[in-house]
């Protein structure tokens, strides 16, 4: 009987283990470098964090890796092709060196099996986490018209990580847009950056509208030209402003050297 009441107790931790894996495909799979004991003639030294985030999900992508070193991305991956891709040509080096490539094989089926084994059974008794994505447009360089530019558009705030970015300018569509660039940040989230080229003038607006794809919630932001003036009138009024200074201080010491000269009473 004790037999029976012991078996009957390890398979209900089993139920709740399952339910409890069902939370892993829910959440980013992360790990973070361990940080070294500090010592003490290392008390000015920095610690830094590399973290490597996978996910799975039902939507698209369905799966990703991501890996950054202090909240810096440095490298995606391609599942299509097994390989990792460098955010920065300076990376490239690194992004071929392949010696977990076992255990990005072992995550991936694992995440997978989650969704296709466990995900049917237990649909609709865990509430899925969702974020509301928050998105703000500006440009990469100062402002200035008639010279070439780089809009930035920046989502915060998303999770699961699937999502649409398309841009508008008044009321057409911009063709053409480069991909959008995903990274998780600490917390269990995700942030993404569309980038968008263009020479911007007095009468620009852009909108960047982003879809968050598992609830069709969308998000959008404008961006219009504030505090700019045209790169010739610029120039034109600063050439006025510097003349009318060099005027008046000539006045000013015209003014002192009059002043000075009279005679005292």
């Amino acid at each position: 009987m004790v037999w029976c009441e012991d078996m009957d107790h390890e398979q209900r931790q089993g139920a709740a283990l399952l339910r409890l894996l069902h939370l892993l495909w829910l959440l980013p799979y992360s790990r973070t470098a361990p940080e070294a004991p500090t010592l003490a003639w290392r008390d000015e030294l920095q610690n830094h964090t590399f973290l490597h985030t996978m996910y799975c999900q039902n939507w698209s992508p369905s799966i990703g890796l991501l890996e950054a070193y202090d909240g810096d991305q440095l490298f995606s991956f391609n599942f299509s092709q097994n390989t990792r891709v460098p955010r920065l040509p300076e990376f490239a080096d690194w992004a071929q060196k392949s010696g977990d490539m076992p255990t990005i094989s072992f995550d991936k089926a694992f995440c997978q099996a989650m969704i296709e084994e466990i995900g049917p059974k237990l649909e609709g008794q865990i509430p899925v986490s969702r974020g509301i994505p928050m998105v703000d447009v500006f440009t990469l360089k100062p402002l200035e018209f008639g010279k070439p530019n780089m809009l930035v558009c920046f989502i915060s705030n998303l999770f699961p990580p699937t999502l649409t970015v398309n841009w508008w300018h008044h009321l057409d569509p911009v063709e053409g847009i480069g991909p959008t660039f995903v990274s998780a940040v600490d917390g269990f989230s995700f942030q993404a950056f569309s980038y968008l080229n263009f020479t911007p003038a007095p009468s620009d607006l852009f909108s960047c509208v982003v879809t968050h794809e598992i609830d069709n919630y969308t998000a959008i932001a404008y961006w219009v030209p504030h505090d700019a003036l045209p790169s010739d009138l610029l120039e034109n009024v600063l050439c006025g402003v510097a003349f009318g200074l060099g005027m008046l201080g000539i006045i000013v010491g015209l003014v002192l050297i009059v002043y000075f000269r009279k005679p005292c009473s």
